[in-house]
């Protein structure tokens, strides 16, 4: 059993006096409440539902983080589907719609008083059996965050995040993918209103919700390889679950079909990128076995490893991940400029081997004393130390998750999308 509450420390390392952060999520021990965190850091609120929607929130909710270099002690309840925003030079404005649903920051909606800020956020989960955390770029990446967890036997974990310099290092990356392929990775790249420097950079599956022809055909090619090789071959899939290795092929009907279980048709750009559309997108039949072998399938299509591995996720590794000329290159940048390697990518980038290397910069502990948030890069472990980090074996049990996202089960294969009023 954890404690009734956690601590939090907040390092503003983003070199800004002008800093805040917000923590919402559901109270678990208020029948899942809409919370947020005062500006004091310690006090809760939980506001009623609104008449009409986006209203004000009514209660001052942005915590200043203080000058550079300062740190900030933050206390809360058990919570569910948690998030730690944060915002450099100036606060966010968060709405309340009816229920009451918290109307969040949108990286997709121009239209938003947030979108020409500069803000990220992690999300955490804390409740009576562990604390779980992560660094999500999933939608995009923006500012750079680490994460330090301390148990109450002072045991220490790490993900180490992105460099200060990450976002200007990924913007130059895609560029450079996109003029060595004309796929559209530029578009990903966001720039301040005026101009004058990067302000982040979206996910494919973020520039779709901007742009609907972005990417379009992009994956065909590979798709069409692999649904070719798996005509004469089969493909294995473990579930890492109940039921196993589960064997299918192409047939045809073009559906690459799993007996007794299900098919799947040929997924598009979008919804490989999102790994929640098309084929992806949810099963009439056999939900959760479904669901497990959808987002390894979803998982193997976004690093590219479906042709050169039949058995899917046992005999990967990500020495092979992103290898094809037709990847999720977003990806592979984010792991590539990452120190530690580490860090949700994309929604299922979770899914490893059974005694693979863990990508997704998750942390989680059943004891949990002390979790530190480091904001704005260089704070991370020394490089020793993060070798060893990338090297860990993934624990066991996250090879239990099928399709719930992380924030109804943490140690899950995550499945977020973007939108343009996201509600809590």
């Amino acid at each position: 059993m954890t404690r009734s509450t956690l601590d939090i420390v907040l390092k503003n390392n983003t070199g800004s006096a002008n800093a805040y952060a917000y923590v919402t999520g559901l109270d678990l021990n208020r029948n899942n409440a809409v919370f947020l965190l005062q500006a004091d850091g310690v006090t809760g609120y939980y506001p009623s539902s609104p008449s009409d929607i986006l209203q004000d929130v009514g209660a001052d909710t942005a915590i200043p983080l203080g000058a550079p270099g300062s740190t900030k002690k933050l206390t809360i309840p058990q919570i569910a589907g948690g998030r730690i925003w944060f915002s450099r030079d100036g606060p966010l404005k968060f709405f309340l719609n009816p229920g009451p649903a918290v109307v969040e920051p949108s990286a997709t909606n121009p239209a938003d008083p947030n979108y020409n800020l500069n803000w990220g956020f992690c999300e955490f989960t804390f409740n009576s059996f562990q604390v779980y955390v992560n660094i999500s770029y999933v939608d995009f990446v923006s500012i750079p965050v680490s994460l330090t967890l301390e148990n109450d036997a002072g045991t220490v974990t790490n993900v180490q995040g992105f460099p200060s310099n990450a976002l200007d290092t990924i913007c130059d990356k895609l560029k450079a993918q996109d003029a060595a392929d004309g796929a559209g990775w530029s578009n990903l790249v966001v720039r301040t209103a005026d101009g004058s420097a990067n302000l982040r950079a979206l996910s494919p599956n973020s520039g779709i919700v901007m742009n609907q022809n972005l990417f379009n055909g992009y994956y065909q090619p590979y798709v069409d390889a692999v649904w070719a090789k798996y005509r004469s071959a089969d493909l294995t899939v473990n579930t890492q679950a109940e039921w196993g290795d589960v064997k299918g092929r192409v047939g045809s009907d073009n559906l690459l079909t799993f007996d007794d279980v299900g098919s799947f048709a040929q997924p598009a750009a979008r919804d490989i990128f999102s790994c929640s559309t098309g084929p992806f997108g949810g099963y009439p039949k056999n939900q959760a076995e479904m669901g497990a072998i959808g987002a390894r399938i979803a998982a193997a299509f976004n690093r590219s490893t479906l042709l050169i591995n039949d058995r899917q996720p046992e005999g990967e590794s990500v020495a092979n991940y992103y290898k094809d000329v037709r990847t999720n290159h977003y990806s592979r940048i984010c792991h590539e400029v990452s120190p530690d390697g580490r860090g949700y990518a994309f929604p299922y980038d979770d899914v490893s081997s059974s005694n693979g290397t863990d990508q997704s910069g998750s942390l989680f502990d059943s004891n949990p004393k002390l979790l530190t948030v480091g904001i704005g890069g260089g704070d991370g472990t020394t490089a020793a130390a993060a070798a060893a980090a990338a090297e860990a074996p993934t624990e066991a049990a996250t090879k239990e998750a099928v399709t719930a996202p992380a924030t109804s089960s943490e140690k899950q294969p995550q499945k977020e999308e973007a939108q343009s009023q996201k509600e809590l």
